[in-house]
Order: structure tokens, then sequence, then C-alpha cells
């Protein structure tokens, strides 16, 4: 069994936000997979699936981003899968809008949520698919831009980035890793 788990901030105020494409991504597998997210337990929202023969549980916590790692880790627990079989998606500034990297282990590069879960888990040997947000415009606070929504322009991007990104990760279960970053290397480098 793989867990994915799309890193946001829960309630309408956050829905359209920079920092929310985890949580649009994996809102995406359950669309086109048809795996509903109707289950509310373990602070988070998550829906029971599979995927190309993999069972999968698809999750969207509900603490808040800096304290996702308590949901992770008691959902990680419940379906006792270890930290190796978690798929973590999230947002990263350091790519420009519209790049996709695949990363195995390491470490938070400065993402609250990332902290979180390696402190909860115990470790960080868990696979990231970082969806890029670019930078913010000079003297715009960082934390500011993540909570901001995408210009309209950027907005048409990241819908076309986030099925790239769900089918990113349809990828790794069905081929592996190496072949999800392949796939995106045919465009740039990918792996670190």
């Amino acid at each position: 069994m793989k867990i994915i788990v799309g890193l946001g901030n829960p309630g309408v105020h956050y829905q359209w936000t920079r920092h929310n494409v985890g949580f649009r991504v994996v809102d995406q597998l359950s669309e086109v997979q048809r795996i509903p997210i109707c289950f509310r337990r373990f602070k988070a929202h998550y829906g029971i699936g599979r995927i190309h023969s993999q069972d999968v549980v698809l999750v969207k916590p509900l603490t808040f981003m800096n304290l996702s790692g308590e949901a992770v880790r008691k959902i990680a627990n419940t379906f006792s899968v270890e930290k190796e079989d978690l798929i973590v998606v999230h947002a990263d500034l350091d790519l420009a809008l519209g790049r996709l990297r695949v990363k195995r282990k390491g470490g938070d590069g400065g993402h609250q949520g990332v902290r979180s879960i390696i402190e909860a888990m115990g470790g960080n040997t868990f696979l990231r698919l970082k969806v890029g947000i670019g930078r913010p415009p000079r003297g715009v606070d960082p934390a500011d831009y993540v909570l901001s929504s995408f210009e309209e322009e950027d907005e048409l991007e990241i819908r076309s980035t986030l099925s790239k990104a769900a089918e990113t990760v349809e990828v790794i279960l069905s081929e592996g890793v190496d072949a999800a970053v392949n796939q995106l290397q045919k465009k740039v480098p990918t792996l670190l």
C-alpha cells in the first residue's frame, strides 16, 4: 500500500493558494482515478482505492501545513505503512512555476510541512513530488506569497501542471520512480 499525501491548508480561504497545490494534485488523482476522498478521521480527509493495481490512500491533512506530520503519522500507523511507502506532494518556491521534481529522501528545504512529516515519521526516506510555484516578486514576503492565489495567467499553467503531477504519481505507482524521473527528464532534469 502507498499513501499519497498532498500538502496544503484546509478551508475555503486557502483552497486556491499557491501553498495548496499538493491538495489540488490529490484532488486531481481522486477525480481521474475515481477514488472519492470521503472519509474524515485521523486529522485528515482521505480516500482508499487502487491505482494501476496498487492499493493507495489519498490524503489531505486537516492540521494546517506546519503540523502535517500529525495526520500523516496517524494514517501511516493505521494502515501499517512505513515512511518509504509515502509519496508527499507539495509546493516548492525554488522551482519555476510549472516545473516538477521527484526527490528521494533529503532535508525539508525550509518547507514546514515536510519538516513536520520528517519529525513525525522519524526520518526522511519518503518520496517527494515537488510542484514549482516560483519565487515571490521582489519585496514580497514568501509567507504572504505562498498564501496568495495564482494570477489568472499562472492559474492556467498550474492547472496543466497539476495534471502532469497526477500523471507522474501514476507512473511512480505503475512503473517505478526511475520511469517517472525519466519521463520528467525528457523536458528538464528533475532528480536530486
